[in-house]
């Protein structure tokens, strides 16, 4: 069979991923072509994998070279790119939109750059939400994750004090050298209140988590709320929100942020920051594209911290 391989939903295989035999995507005037080279993986996609029907692609963060231009705009032929889609990046080649993608700098892999797109464009645009962060107080939850490294990472360049809060005690390390002052080791979240007011809470886990998160802000603090890993709903003191003045909880998805934000613009910046050594994507895992399967399930597992990043290609 003809046609190009990619990672589709496959109710018999591993996590229900494996890799088949698709069409090659046709590109319109305003798609580059790109010729993946590595990706990497998320929970949300992991997770709608799990009830997706047969033959779905999933994938979102993709890095690779630009095989075929887009018509008067984008990256040219032979630029080496990170992009960012809503399905299908998981493949050996993907047609990428020009406002969700963007150049690589020199000495950026190709390994670094597929973390970006949906765990750094979330830290990145979910910072934004807090406007100047010089000498704020923030809470990054969930800062062992892709995400929460991220978001500590970028909110100490930002100049603000940076809290994470943590499960396991044995990721404290790896949260403190992503550039976190301090470091709070509590599942419900209630003990980061002691290092509270905050100005801003990235705020990932759901839950108990959520319910506390709200309860530190200070006044016109912000909590921007883009994951449930622990649980969707939550209980939390209306009258302690209210009587702080100003909070507010955002609710925040990426699909939304880059229709106002596009994609290659959040890109270029992370890119760029990466080249100059200013963010440092933490790969903990990284495999061929055949083990896609055991590598989300040990994902959904929590089985590492960081970012898992396959690479495309070969048998």
């Amino acid at each position: 069979m003809s046609g190009i391989r990619a990672v589709v939903v496959d109710p018999d295989a591993p996590n229900r991923l494996a890799l088949a035999r698709v069409e090659e995507p046709s590109p319109t005037p305003s798609e580059v072509l790109v010729r993946v080279e590595a990706v990497s993986l998320n929970r949300g996609e992991v997770r709608r994998a799990e009830s997706n029907e047969p033959g779905f692609r999933p994938g979102w963060d993709l890095a690779g070279t630009v095989e075929r231009a887009a018509a008067g705009s984008g990256p040219p032929e032979g630029s080496r790119v990170v992009g960012f889609l809503p399905s299908g990046a998981w493949a050996e080649l993907a047609a990428v939109p020009t406002d969700a993608v963007a150049e690589l700098p020199e000495g950026v892999s190709f390994e670094e750059a597929a973390t970006l797109p949906v765990a750094g464009l979330t830290a990145l645009y979910a910072l934004e939400e807090g406007g100047n962060l010089l000498g704020r107080s923030v809470l990054v939850t969930g800062a062992s994750g892709g995400a929460g490294q991220f978001g500590v990472q970028l909110a100490r360049v930002a100049g603000a004090r940076v809290v994470g809060l943590v499960r396991r005690e044995e990721h404290v390390g790896l949260v403190e050298e992503a550039g976190a002052h301090e470091v709070v080791v509590d599942g419900s979240g209630a003990a980061a209140r002691e290092q509270g007011p905050y100005h801003l809470v990235l705020e990932s886990v759901g839950g108990e988590v959520l319910g506390n998160a709200l309860s530190t802000l200070a006044t016109g603090g912000t909590c921007v709320s883009f994951g449930v890993s622990a649980a969707a709903e939550t209980t939390f003191d209306a009258r302690t929100l209210y009587l702080t003045g100003g909070a507010r909880l955002y609710g925040f998805i990426l699909f939304h942020e880059v229709l106002a934000k596009p994609a290659s613009g959040g890109l270029d910046r992370l890119a760029r920051m990466v080249a100059q050594g200013g963010l440092r994507p933490r790969i903990e895992v990284e495999a061929p594209w055949t083990e896609v399967g055991e590598v989300a399930g040990r994902l959904i597992e929590r089985g590492y911290t960081g970012k898992a990043v396959l690479r495309v290609g070969g048998v």
